[in-house]
C-alpha cells in the first residue's frame, strides 16, 4: 500500500486538556522532553490552555496557547510540538488551526509566536497565514523568527 493512503487512514484526535490533572502534567512533560529535546525551556503547562494529540490513545503531540505580554487580545501559541515519528501528517498545522479557533472564539484579536533554527515549523507557519514580524521587545533568542496572525478584523 502506498504511503500516501496510509497517512489519510491514520486517526489523530485533538483535545483541550487540563494540564493541572497530574497524569495530563506529566503527558505534556515527557512530549515537550521527546519533541524539544533540551533546545527549549519547560513551559509553566498551568498557565494557559494546552492540546494533546493522540492516535490510537497515545500522545503524539501537543500545543498551547497562554497570554502574551505584548498587550491585551494577543495570544502567544507558546509550544507546538509534534513527536518526529509522526512528523509529516500536518499535525502541526492542526493543532495551530485548533488555537486559532479558541483563540477566535475567546475573543481575542492576534496570535504571536518564534521559531529558532526549525525550517519546518517557519514553514507551518508561512502555510497558517503567518506573517514575519519584528516585536518592540524581542523574547526569544537572537537568531529567532517572530510570528503575529491577526485572527479577528
Amino acid at each position: 500500500m502506498p504511503a500516501r493512503t496510509l497517512r489519510r487512514d491514520r486517526r489523530f484526535r485533538i483535545r483541550e486538556v487540563d494540564a493541572c490533572e497530574p497524569d495530563v502534567l506529566d503527558t505534556l512533560k515527557e512530549l515537550h522532553a521527546r519533541t524539544f529535546l533540551d533546545c527549549a525551556p519547560l513551559p509553566d503547562f498551568e498557565s494557559g490552555q494546552w492540546w494533546i494529540s493522540t492516535e490510537l490513545g497515545r500522545p503524539v503531540a501537543f500545543a498551547g496557547m497562554t497570554p502574551s505580554s505584548l498587550g491585551k487580545g494577543i495570544a502567544y501559541l507558546s509550544r507546538v510540538g509534534v513527536l518526529q515519528e509522526r512528523c509529516g501528517y500536518g499535525l502541526q498545522r492542526r493543532l495551530m488551526r485548533t488555537i486559532e479557533l479558541r483563540a477566535r472564539r475567546s475573543g481575542l484579536d492576534c496570535i504571536v509566536s518564534d521559531t529558532t533554527c526549525n525550517i519546518v515549523s517557519a514553514n507551518n507557519f508561512i502555510r497558517c497565514g503567518y506573517v514575519l514580524f519584528q516585536p518592540g521587545r524581542p523574547w526569544a533568542w537572537g537568531n529567532s523568527l517572530y510570528w503575529r496572525k491577526m485572527i479577528r478584523r
